[in-house]
């Protein structure tokens, strides 16, 4: 049996850490060892915006240690990534830079959609529970150092993720000044979150029944839940989950830390945590909790080992991204009807074009993703739609992509109603490298391309085939309706489409009875 031997290098809020994995086709993704040290770079990065440089060297040193544990393992492929305190420092960039040339590990810096992603990946390893529960109406509720994250489920489809920006470490901060004039610290951390709650509730809950919680989050993987019986368990009732949390909230941090058997570190940013979970359980009504017991970790191994087709998985991930975008365009009102014409179309001209455009499956996921999209700032001006777009998706969460894929989408939706600018001219308002304007240009000219062939909004193709010969792409068109508009609006998109490839688009027309 083939193993593979792979490790996790996690830079948090208020702690780093080490996984080690087995991965392997009989037995999937196996937890062997795990090291933690405590640095609380969240501390002076929420807090000052930057990390120190007594902590940079620190964090160089256990590095090293890292290095030396993944060498003993025999590891042979590892992924070290920072969350939200390095994504929010200023000095990030140097400091991943030190570290890289102290020690030779890259850190990849998650982007919050990023993350979120990985980690519901790692509920998903838990095999055919996670694809149970999210039949029925689900809310995963991830309690992070730096933010919360409430995404919901209903019939195996991602309907939203939201984000607020007040996780444990966070909210501990917020209050240490205050903490001691109260002897109700709960009420403090219930009025601190109240408007974002409260927000959330009318814009995603209303009309909307939640039947069960996902709580994911180190906090609620390294202490334990106990039902009325007194046993251990990863399914709650919520009567189960409120004498727990009257047990918490009780009690401070030093007894929670003896009690449970965890770091009191992990027992102060506990009881914050406990207490937004709490609101929000009470807010959605719901009945069943399950704390599967997952970290970021496990979702960074099994997407991993996912890649290296080590795994197989029934739940399609990709097309949670593409819900995600589908409910950010019905929010702005664009036209069903016209993107799910211009989804097929893209489909059909996209794999015609494989051997033309280099492409990835990646990359048409990307192409999906901005159609779903394309019209959304509509809502905002009808005579600057690009612009606007542009700025609503640059606004927008959208889970499971980076930032440099968000912006590439952007970018295309930007360039969709507007001219194509130089490269010089895009990078004043992007940071994209030379490889992804090429991306953009691409993905543009299919964009611009298959929305011409919709113009009228009128889904009037019936049928349409694609195939290139020599230098042109053959579509061959069937129609009940009369297609003047569209051959006649489309010749600026034809010769994009062509300075772009190097393929020029020939319609062949035929009118069906």
């Amino acid at each position: 049996m083939q193993v593979t031997m792979f490790a996790t290098i996690e830079v948090g809020s208020y702690n780093v850490s080490l996984e080690i994995f087995e991965l392997s086709r009989r037995n999937g993704v196996h937890s062997i060892d795990r090291v933690t040290h405590r640095l609380e770079l969240g501390k002076t990065a929420y807090a000052t915006g930057r990390v120190t440089a007594q902590l940079i060297d620190e964090l160089c040193t256990v590095m090293k240690n890292f290095t030396e544990i993944m060498e003993s393992y025999q590891v042979s492929d590892y992924r070290a990534f920072g969350t939200s305190a390095v994504r929010e420092a200023t000095n990030s960039m140097i400091m991943l830079e030190t570290i890289y040339q102290r020690t030779g590990i890259r850190i990849d810096v998650l982007s919050n959609s990023e993350q979120r992603f990985l980690g519901y990946k790692g509920i998903a390893s838990k095999g055919d529970t996670f694809q149970k529960i999210i039949e029925k109406g689900t809310a995963i509720l991830d309690v992070s150092g730096g933010s919360i994250q409430i995404s919901l489920f209903d019939k195996d489809n991602l309907i939203t993720t939201q984000n607020v920006k007040l996780g444990s470490l966070r909210v501990r901060e917020r209050l240490s000044g205050i903490e001691r004039e109260t002897t109700h610290y709960e009420m403090l951390v219930e009025e601190l979150i109240r408007n974002e709650i409260t927000g959330f509730k009318k814009l995603h809950l209303k009309d909307r029944d939640i039947s069960n919680v996902i709580l994911i989050g180190n906090n609620f993987t390294d202490s334990l839940l106990y039902n009325k019986k007194g046993e251990y368990s990863e399914v709650l009732t919520k009567e189960d989950y409120m004498e727990w949390y009257r047990t918490v909230i009780q009690r401070s941090p030093i007894e929670l830390a003896m009690e449970m058997g965890i770091a009191l570190e992990y027992a102060s940013l506990l009881i914050p945590t406990v207490i937004i979970n709490k609101r929000l359980i009470q807010e959605m009504n719901v009945q069943n909790i399950w704390i599967p017991g997952i970290r970021l970790s496990d979702g960074v191994a099994y997407d991993y080992a996912e890649r290296a087709k080590l795994i197989k998985t029934e739940h399609n991930f990709d097309n949670d991204i593409v819900m995600a975008a589908r409910n950010i365009g019905k929010r702005y009102a664009v036209s069903k009807s016209h993107t799910q014409m211009m989804s097929k179309l893209a489909k059909i001209v996209f794999k015609a074009m494989k051997k033309a455009h280099g492409l990835t499956e990646r990359e048409l996921l990307m192409l999906e993703v901005a159609v779903q999209i394309h019209d959304c700032g509509k809502y905002i001006s009808l005579s600057n739609v690009g612009e606007c777009s542009f700025n609503i998706i640059m606004s927008t969460e959208i889970i499971g992509l980076s930032h440099r894929e968000r912006e590439i989408i952007a970018l295309a939706v930007r360039y969709n109603t507007r001219p194509f600018d130089s490269y010089a001219a895009m990078s004043r308002i992007s940071d994209l490298q030379g490889a992804d304007y090429i991306l953009v240009a691409k993905l543009t000219a299919i964009l611009r391309l298959v929305n011409a062939l919709d113009r009228s909004h009128m889904q009037k193709i019936e049928t349409m085939k694609a195939h290139v010969k020599e230098n042109e792409l053959i579509l061959n068109i069937e129609t009940k309706k009369d297609f003047t508009l569209e051959r006649g609006l489309l010749t600026d998109k034809l010769n994009f489409f062509e300075e772009v490839f190097s393929v020029r688009p020939v319609l062949k027309v035929k009118r069906i009875i």
